[in-house]
């Protein structure tokens, strides 16, 4: 069973990730695709697929993990697998519970980093009012210029979004170039707001004219009446929230005292127990799910990116 289970997960990680064909340890051609032979035909156009692969790099970049190989994000889920897996049949004793308590524990990576893009994107979110507002000072009043009106503002952005200004303000002194300075602060930040911020600084830039001010008042405006309606929202639903998390501790302490009483764990052993200890973890999770989706707020679609 566990050279099976090896031998799956193999499989699994390199087709889905490393996109290997065939049956083989290593890929049929492993020359990439820089070797493929020219084809005069154009691109095809994006599909649902290709927009999904794009996202997945979007989604690390928000959340703070860039530096993060979607393989290696791979790697410590199927790890969480076996793991989850081998504590659940520490605590049932049966094989079917212990499975799928084992595909639950692969979901922590990705639950994990989806806190975290929400702590980042709502930090964000407040911040970027204030540093367009100072933009839009810095421009009008004192007189300076968009890039460095930009790189000022973007020294007192938060932590999390200064690594992007320093990259961006690094190929700016380098270059010159401000296109290509947005494009990197763009592909750094992986922010809605910053798509529009940045292009109408660009549109700025490369045209000039006098109305830059009255744009950028209405970008603030529209962003601020956005995160105080997404704060008016977090705050009608926090008892809500916090009563999904209570729900979530009553089913686990259940099973827990059920197994010190009387013959609860040899209960859990019988197919029948096995049978119920699956379904009450696939319900669990199926209702968290469908809670949290209920719950989601709807997330505005990047603009102007590659």
């Amino acid at each position: 069973m566990a050279v099976v289970g090896a031998a799956g997960i193999f499989y699994l990680v390199t087709a889905l990730v490393l996109r290997w064909p065939g049956y083989g340890l290593a890929p049929v051609d492993d020359r990439g695709p820089a070797h493929a032979a020219p084809s005069a035909t154009p691109a095809p156009a994006p599909t649902p697929a290709s927009t999904g692969r794009r996202r997945l790099p979007d989604w690390l970049v928000q959340a703070g993990l860039a530096d993060v190989d979607p393989r290696e994000l791979a790697m410590v889920t199927a790890a969480l697998v076996a793991g989850g897996a081998a504590a659940g049949y520490l605590v049932f004793g049966a094989a079917v519970p212990a499975l799928v308590l084992g595909i639950c524990a692969g979901a922590a990576p990705i639950a994990s980093y989806r806190v975290r893009l929400k702590e980042r994107r709502g930090a964000a979110q407040e911040a970027w009012p204030r540093m367009i507002e100072e933009i839009r000072i810095l421009t009008s009043s004192l007189g300076r210029s968009v890039p460095q009106a930009l790189f000022e503002a973007g020294r007192r952005a938060p932590a999390s979004l200064a690594p992007a200004f320093a990259a961006a303000q690094r190929e700016w002194l380098l270059s010159t170039d401000f296109e290509r300075t947005v494009a990197i602060l763009k592909a750094g930040l992986a922010d809605p707001t910053a798509d529009a911020a940045c292009e109408t600084l660009l549109v700025a830039h490369e045209v000039g004219g006098t109305d830059l001010d009255r744009r950028l008042d209405a970008l603030i405006e529209d962003r601020v009446l956005d995160v105080q309606g997404r704060k008016d929202a977090r705050s009608k639903q926090a008892g809500v929230r916090f009563a999904r998390r209570f729900v979530l501790l009553v089913p686990v302490g259940m099973a827990l005292v059920g197994m010190t009483i009387g013959n609860g764990r040899a209960a859990y052993a019988t197919p029948w127990g096995q049978a119920m200890v699956a379904v009450g973890i696939v319900c669990i999770v199926v209702c968290w799910v469908w809670a949290g989706r209920l719950l989601a707020l709807p997330e505005e679609e990047r603009v102007f990116y590659e």
